[in-house]
């Protein structure tokens, strides 16, 4: 299994910045991009960040406003300021080498067991799994697991499982081979089989149960909240805050929201901190933004000031601002409601 994945991987690898060359830091950064994120949206904020930060001393001695901005449109915000961390620990404690040691690697701010086994495997070839979600799932149809991947004691079973087919192999080319053989094979729904380099072995196949597996059932309680959201504005400028640091989108810029029930509680609320009267404008447009664990339902009226006041700021000051996702769309739905 492992030779046919290897000689698939080297004849059929995607082509990727980050894989023009063995160099962990590159590594690291896509890595932690692409959690959570799709490898064709992070192609481009890739180029852009190294570009930026070609290395470990470049991303250290930027400000955190500096990376936010470069990371802006890409969510998650707490993996740049993480990599952010992890530069300067790395520039002090390093010199600016990036750790070679799988537990060095593994200490770092942000980085799991499969970023570290990714980073390990492919920058320095050492023997070690990088178990992520396509892995999980290609191992357990490959052996016909049928316990739920969600579950901690199911997930070492497997990583225990790679391990020893890793022993005495292309660690680098195994885990990069799996990695795209989830995304391009082996697919969550609907696994393209025929084309598959390890079919032959697959006892998900053999006993057609590919559409079944692997059982995914994660215990998830989400939390909904509304909002008035206020694009708050005099005469060509607009009122934004900035997120405090330790919370959801921390240091990240945004428009004021409340939890209360109307466009006139916000006006209330408003008062009651900032002493300032608002005109209510208009509804603009309700806005839903998804993240993991909670959802936003964002009501977003427009209200005017009747004097410029502190944190005002042009459109092209705020292109300069690193503005989470969610107050982008808001913004955008503003600007396009002329």
């Amino acid at each position: 299994m492992q030779k046919q994945l290897i000689k698939w991987y080297q004849e059929n690898k995607r082509d990727f910045p980050w894989r023009k060359d063995q160099d962990p830091y590159h590594i690291w950064i896509s890595e932690i991009m692409l959690q959570q994120t799709t490898t064709e949206t992070v192609i481009p904020y890739y180029n852009r960040f190294l570009k930026n930060f070609p290395n470990v001393e470049a991303l250290a001695s930027a400000s955190l406003e500096e990376v936010y901005k470069m990371w802006e449109g890409l969510g998650y915000y707490r993996r740049a300021k993480h990599i952010h961390e992890s530069a300067q620990i790395i520039l002090e404690k390093y010199q600016g080498v990036f750790p070679y040691e799988y537990d060095a690697i593994l200490s770092l701010k942000g980085i799991g067991e499969y970023t570290a086994g990714a980073i390990s495997s492919i920058a320095y070839g050492k023997q070690v799994p990088a178990v992520d979600g396509n892995v999980l799932r290609i191992i357990s149809r490959y052996y016909l697991i049928k316990e739920n991947i969600a579950e901690t004691k199911v997930q070492k079973k497997i990583y225990q499982i790679v391990q020893e087919l890793i022993l005495n192999h292309d660690a680098s080319a195994y885990n990069q081979g799996m990695m795209d053989l989830g995304a391009t094979i082996c697919k969550p729904v609907h696994p393209l089989c025929l084309e598959c380099p390890i079919q032959k072995g697959c006892l998900a196949f053999k006993k057609k149960q590919m559409d079944v597996l692997p059982i995914n059932i994660k215990k998830i309680k989400k939390q909904e909240i509304s909002y008035i959201t206020g694009i708050i504005t005099y005469q060509n400028k607009y009122f934004l805050i900035q997120n405090p640091p330790g919370g959801l989108l921390e240091n990240l810029y945004g428009f004021v929201q409340y939890d209360v029930e109307s466009p006139y509680s916000f006006v209330s609320s408003f008062q009651e901190e900032y002493q300032q009267n608002l005109i209510i404008q208009a509804h603009i447009k309700d806005i839903k933004h998804v993240f993991s664990h909670r959802t936003w339902r964002m009501h977003v009226y427009h209200f005017i000031l009747d004097k410029e006041i502190e944190n005002m700021y042009t459109l092209e000051e705020i292109n300069q601002l690193p503005l989470s996702t969610a107050h982008m769309k808001v913004l955008k739905a503003y600007l396009s409601s002329f």
